[in-house]
């Protein structure tokens, strides 16, 4: 009956409490959004628009995102009587592949050569439902590949921009937003994510097998990861650095994205009643990354739909495998497979 009641609470969330109304300005600050030019991040992109932050869009294609980008200003000239808006946000594109490995120390050194600091990193961007047989460009399986391994390279190699941020912020600004999803408590195998499997799955070279298994574990590794990342960021480096990192998970809630481009019609058709706007997702986004709510006494929380602090999960498998070291353990697995690009 608890786990059900959990379903339903993430499934029909109560209203947003931290909304595009509640973002102060932001100018001086610098964001990335990855994914940021559809869905989630394009919805996110736009509530942060007027803040007057620096933003980096990083996604693969410099095309779609220039289109975004595009349309992001314009929205924001029509709903400010056809006027440009005053104080907006700098926008810029970044390039980023988290299907291939190779690429990403490039991606955060085309970033560092820009700038001296970093103060929210939104890992949005991800694999979801990919077909039988998804791999990454170096063979592992594709949704751990691309949600997790990646994206962790990524905010490594970001760190000390990170903590260059933190040391001239207000404590707990300063974060790394890591994405989650209900198919963890659905989906997931016991304890959340298997390793002996991935490491088959990856010496075999057959990639995903089973998608909803696959996804669910990708997602409760960004969950361990952001655990994991509060724990190592989440002290100064040095006393009187003030220079610590907040890292959360968050569940945008059931959100109707290109996310679910490879699910049949018929399985969207029964879907889409139940899901909502990509607006209502980035609420809980922006909950995770601007909200006083959360700051460095919830390093390393859950946050739900459409911003909310998780009190417990119902999965009390994947709650002993937290307690068992089982964050650190993936943390070090990834930067195992990750090396070779560093």
């Amino acid at each position: 009956m608890e786990r059900i009641r959990d379903y339903w609470q993430q499934s029909f969330p109560s209203v947003p409490t931290f909304t595009e109304k509640s973002i102060s300005r932001q100018d001086g600050r610098v964001f990335i959004v990855t994914g940021g030019n559809s869905g989630l991040g394009l919805a996110l992109m736009k509530f942060l628009y007027p803040s007057g932050a620096t933003i980096y869009m990083a996604s693969r294609s410099q095309e779609r995102a220039e289109a975004a980008i595009a349309s992001i200003k314009n929205d924001a000239i029509a709903d400010n009587g056809g006027k440009p808006v005053e104080g907006a946000a700098i926008i810029t594109f970044m390039p980023l592949d988290l299907n291939d490995l190779s690429t990403i120390k490039s991606s955060a050194a085309f970033f560092a050569s820009r700038e001296t600091r970093l103060d929210v990193l939104w890992n949005n961007a991800g694999l979801s439902g990919g077909p039988v047989g998804s791999k990454t460009a170096q063979g592992l399986e594709g949704h751990v590949g691309v949600n997790c391994i990646a994206p962790l390279l990524l905010a490594q190699e970001l760190a000390p921009l990170l903590r260059n941020a933190a040391a001239s912020s207000e404590p707990g600004a300063t974060r790394v937003v890591w994405t989650g999803s209900l198919s963890i408590e659905a989906f997931s195998p016991p304890g959340g994510l298997d390793i002996a499997l991935l490491d088959r799955l990856n010496q075999e070279g057959k990639g995903t097998q089973n998608d909803a298994r696959e996804y669910g574990m990708s997602k409760a590794g960004n969950w361990f990861l952001a655990i994991e990342g509060a724990r190592r960021w989440g002290n100064e480096t040095a006393p009187g650095k003030e220079d610590a990192v907040v890292s959360v998970a968050q569940n945008p809630g059931q959100i109707d994205t290109a996310a679910y481009k490879y699910r049949s019609e018929l399985l969207m058709t029964l879907l889409r009643p139940t899901m909502y706007a990509p607006k209502m997702g980035a609420y809980t986004l922006l909950f995770a990354g601007l909200s006083s709510d959360v700051g460095l006494q919830q390093n390393g929380v859950y946050v739900l739909p459409f911003g909310r602090i998780q009190e417990k999960c119902t999965r009390q498998d994947i709650v002993k495998t937290i307690e068992d070291g089982r964050p650190r353990e993936f943390w070090d697995w990834c930067e195992k497979l990750y090396k070779s690009y560093i």
